[in-house]
């Protein structure tokens, strides 16, 4: 821990991704600004955390971000994590749906899917009804969303997306939360493919396309991505281990009270996880705002159940897999580890970690780590030529729930927008405002920076953010 001033630039509660890269690019923009960071744990990090036991590496959260945002690909080149990236590109690797109790290897793009025997004729039909299917204004489920424009048929594949990320319920996340940018061009075009034609046009007449376009890859670190907080938390004023119990603003900037000190701030930054931000904003004093819609937003928790096999085990090439609800499996999916990053086993060994629990089976959250490891591998060597049992197995329970941008969501980011626009110095961001990956995290976190330099208030962009399984 830094000795540091109590009077200073900007204080930013929260040492997570956000808040790193919020102090990174700020120091970027303004050398010699008075930065601090507050956090709450003994560590830095948030829910970016790896985890390294007998020659094995599995990750606590995130593993991995694509390179296709410039904040985090910039945010490397700055820290040098550049150098250090390993990257696994989508055009070279495969992913999977499990689809009636087998994997099936899915295409990495809506076109390639509706090309693919994964969908018959007539759906393949039906999906072109979204040419002249009238928007419909109100906010949707994005299962609601997703079978009026494009039919029933396409169901598993969306709810395998919803579930890869969100490890949610696409009965119950938000359309206009999960993916604003395309529900915005849906709205200003009558079409969502119609709307996607015209943009893919207008970027070919600005030659930001190209017909040797390509998809974008997956990183990570050697080291895991505990490697990035790690790298971002290099000269920076932090203290570990401090809760804050106040905040108060007065007309010349912010005080923030903890129990063993006071600070006082021009700027402050709640770099906070949704309902962590809302459990401090509701007690701030003089803050200038209107109720807030919710005290709480929902969150899906997940074990990480990482199992290490010999080289007998028959791993299919690629990212992983994913399962819809409907085929009833244990497992959420399995990332095929070692396949994606080399060096997350020993020698002559393979890795997978699967996903239990989310937003639909909490329940089996609740099962102790020897019935956890037995259920999974059980499922698993259904779908994977398993033939030995694990040589190695640990199951990992994050703290850290993800946050669900379920329907009302749109309503809750409307007022931390109307908030931080009418309380001048005050900035929120982080994970589940403007959604949960860490480019989602990155970019409105250089956002903010770029508006505590300007000396404005963050506004928000509506970005149409692309599709992968």
């Amino acid at each position: 821990m830094k000795i540091m001033g109590n009077n200073i630039d900007t204080l930013i509660i929260g040492s997570g991704l956000s808040g790193l890269t919020v102090a990174h690019f700020i120091q970027k923009y303004q050398p010699g600004t008075r930065i601090s960071i507050l956090e709450k744990s003994s560590s830095p990090g948030g829910a970016i955390k790896s985890f390294h036991q007998d020659g094995f590496l599995a990750e606590w959260g995130a593993h991995g971000f694509l390179d296709n945002v410039e904040a985090s690909t910039e945010l490397l080149a700055d820290t040098g994590l550049d150098k250090e990236a390993q990257k696994a590109p989508l055009d070279d690797f495969v992913r999977y749906v499990c689809l009636n109790g087998r994997l099936n290897l899915i295409p990495q793009n809506p076109k390639k899917i509706i090309q693919s025997n994964l969908v018959s004729l007539p759906a393949k039909l039906r999906v072109l009804a979204d040419l002249w299917k009238r928007p419909l204004p109100e906010e949707q489920t994005v299962a609601d969303w997703a079978a009026y424009r494009f039919g029933a048929s396409l169901l598993p594949f969306v709810d395998a997306v919803l579930t890869g990320t969100y490890a949610g319920d696409f009965n119950r996340l938000s359309i206009d939360a999960v993916f604003p940018g395309i529900r915005k061009i849906e709205l200003d075009n009558g079409s969502l493919i119609r709307g996607l034609m015209q943009k893919r046009k207008a970027a070919k007449a600005k030659k930001q396309e190209t017909s040797t376009r390509k998809l974008p890859a997956m990183i990570s670190f050697p080291q895991g991505m505990g490697r990035l907080p790690e790298a971002l938390v290099a000269d920076k004023n932090l203290v570990y281990s401090t809760e804050v119990t106040s905040i108060h603003k007065y007309a010349e900037g912010w005080e923030v009270k903890t129990p063993e000190n006071s600070y006082q701030a021009k700027s402050l930054v709640l770099a906070l996880s949704v309902n962590q931000a809302l459990a401090l904003l509701s007690n701030a004093e003089g803050l200038t705002a209107e109720d807030c819609p919710v005290s709480s937003i929902p969150e899906a928790r997940i074990a990480t159940i990482a199992l290490g096999f010999t080289k007998s085990a028959d791993i299919p090439f690629g990212f992983g897999y994913l399962a819809p609800e409907q085929e009833k499996r244990f497992a959420l999916g399995a990332l095929f580890s070692t396949h994606m990053f080399p060096g997350r086993a020993p020698a002559g060994h393979m890795l997978l970690e699967a996903l239990v629990g989310g937003r639909r089976h909490p329940e089996k959250l609740e099962l102790p780590d020897d019935v956890l490891i037995r259920e999974t591998y059980a499922d698993l060597k259904q779908l994977i030529h398993l033939p030995d049992p694990p040589v190695f197995s640990k199951v990992l329970r994050p703290k850290h729930g993800i946050p669900q941008l379920e329907i009302g969501y749109p309503k809750l980011l409307a007022w931390r927008n109307s908030l931080v626009n009418n309380n001048q110095g005050l900035y929120v961001c982080g994970f589940g405002w403007e959604g949960i990956g860490i480019n989602d995290m990155t970019k409105s976190a250089k956002k903010v920076a770029e508006s505590i330099a300007a000396g404005k208030t963050g506004a928000v962009e509506t970005e149409v953010k692309g599709v992968y399984f």
